[in-house]
């Protein structure tokens, strides 16, 4: 439980390096993502299912993004009800140094913790992450059921 709450309490874990909100970063990543595969933008429904997070917290990230010049918003052309996000150019650019910041930290964990303990500690998160996904599912079934009776 110590480690659990260690890892809630560091700081590390709500900005990076830079100061931005990690939140922001995770939906800049997000739309660069889809934008590198291929996609001209994308739909704020689409951010909140890709990242589990409902679509009125994907709203106000956008809103500091956009303030911030990082994102713009548009009307999709084929349906005016639809609005589309995408990256300005200088939100590619803050994508692109986040995404370098991240790798080179995430490289000096792994020379920290060397190799079998970086091969360790992937499949532990693996088991930790597929455990609270079988829970989630399950606690959905059974507020499923409970909705239905």
């Amino acid at each position: 439980m110590r480690s659990f709450r260690q890892f809630q309490r560091a700081e590390w874990q709500q900005q990076t390096s830079d100061g931005q909100k990690r939140s922001d970063m995770t939906v800049l990543f997000c739309i660069q993502k889809a934008q590198l595969e291929g996609e001209q933008a994308m739909r704020v429904s689409d951010i909140s299912q890709m990242l589990n997070v409902t679509s009125p917290t994907i709203t106000q990230i956008i809103n500091r993004l956009e303030e911030s010049g990082w994102v713009e918003r548009y009307m999709d052309p084929d349906d005016r009800r639809v609005v589309r996000v995408k990256l300005t150019s200088e939100g590619e650019e803050v994508a692109a140094q986040a995404k370098k910041r991240f790798m080179k930290s995430f490289n000096g964990l792994l020379d920290h913790l060397g190799l079998e303990d970086s091969e360790r500690l992937a499949v532990l998160l693996m088991k930790v992450f597929d455990y609270y996904q079988q829970e989630n599912a399950e606690r959905k079934n059974c507020m499923d059921k409970h909705d239905k009776q």
